[in-house]
């Protein structure tokens, strides 16, 4: 089992709405969409945002678009125009989610199943 960033096996898209972050993971197969399941959890979503998340990590799974869609509470330092947040916004959210690192079974490391396939 090979130990990948997600940005190889994932897309992203995030936004804002408030102190509160929406972000949405996308798999390109459904074997892939089956290791975020197991791999891209609430708590490690919400380990990998510290200190920066300060409220709950919720996770919706959304299978007829292989998606996870994850709400971030109290993410934001009070939302954009009571932040002094460098970047206040959720846009940045989904770039910095694919920098986790998830383990994947070998054989799926394909075209087939990844975005790029990760160098070895």
């Amino acid at each position: 089992m090979a130990k990948v960033q997600l940005r190889y096996v994932a897309q992203a898209r995030s936004g804002d709405k408030g102190n509160t972050c929406d972000l949405g993971l996308f798999a390109k197969t459904k074997e892939m969409y089956e290791v975020f399941k197991r791999e891209v959890t609430p708590e490690k979503v919400k380990a990998h945002f510290a200190p920066l998340v300060k409220g709950e990590v919720s996770r919706y799974e959304v299978p007829n678009v292989y998606a996870l869609k994850f709400v971030l509470e109290d993410a934001l330092g009070g939302g954009a125009p009571s932040s002094l947040r460098t970047d206040n916004l959720g846009k940045s959210f989904g770039s910095n989610l694919l920098r986790m690192e998830i383990e994947v079974p070998d054989e799926l490391l394909t075209e087939e199943h990844c975005i790029q396939v990760p160098p070895r």
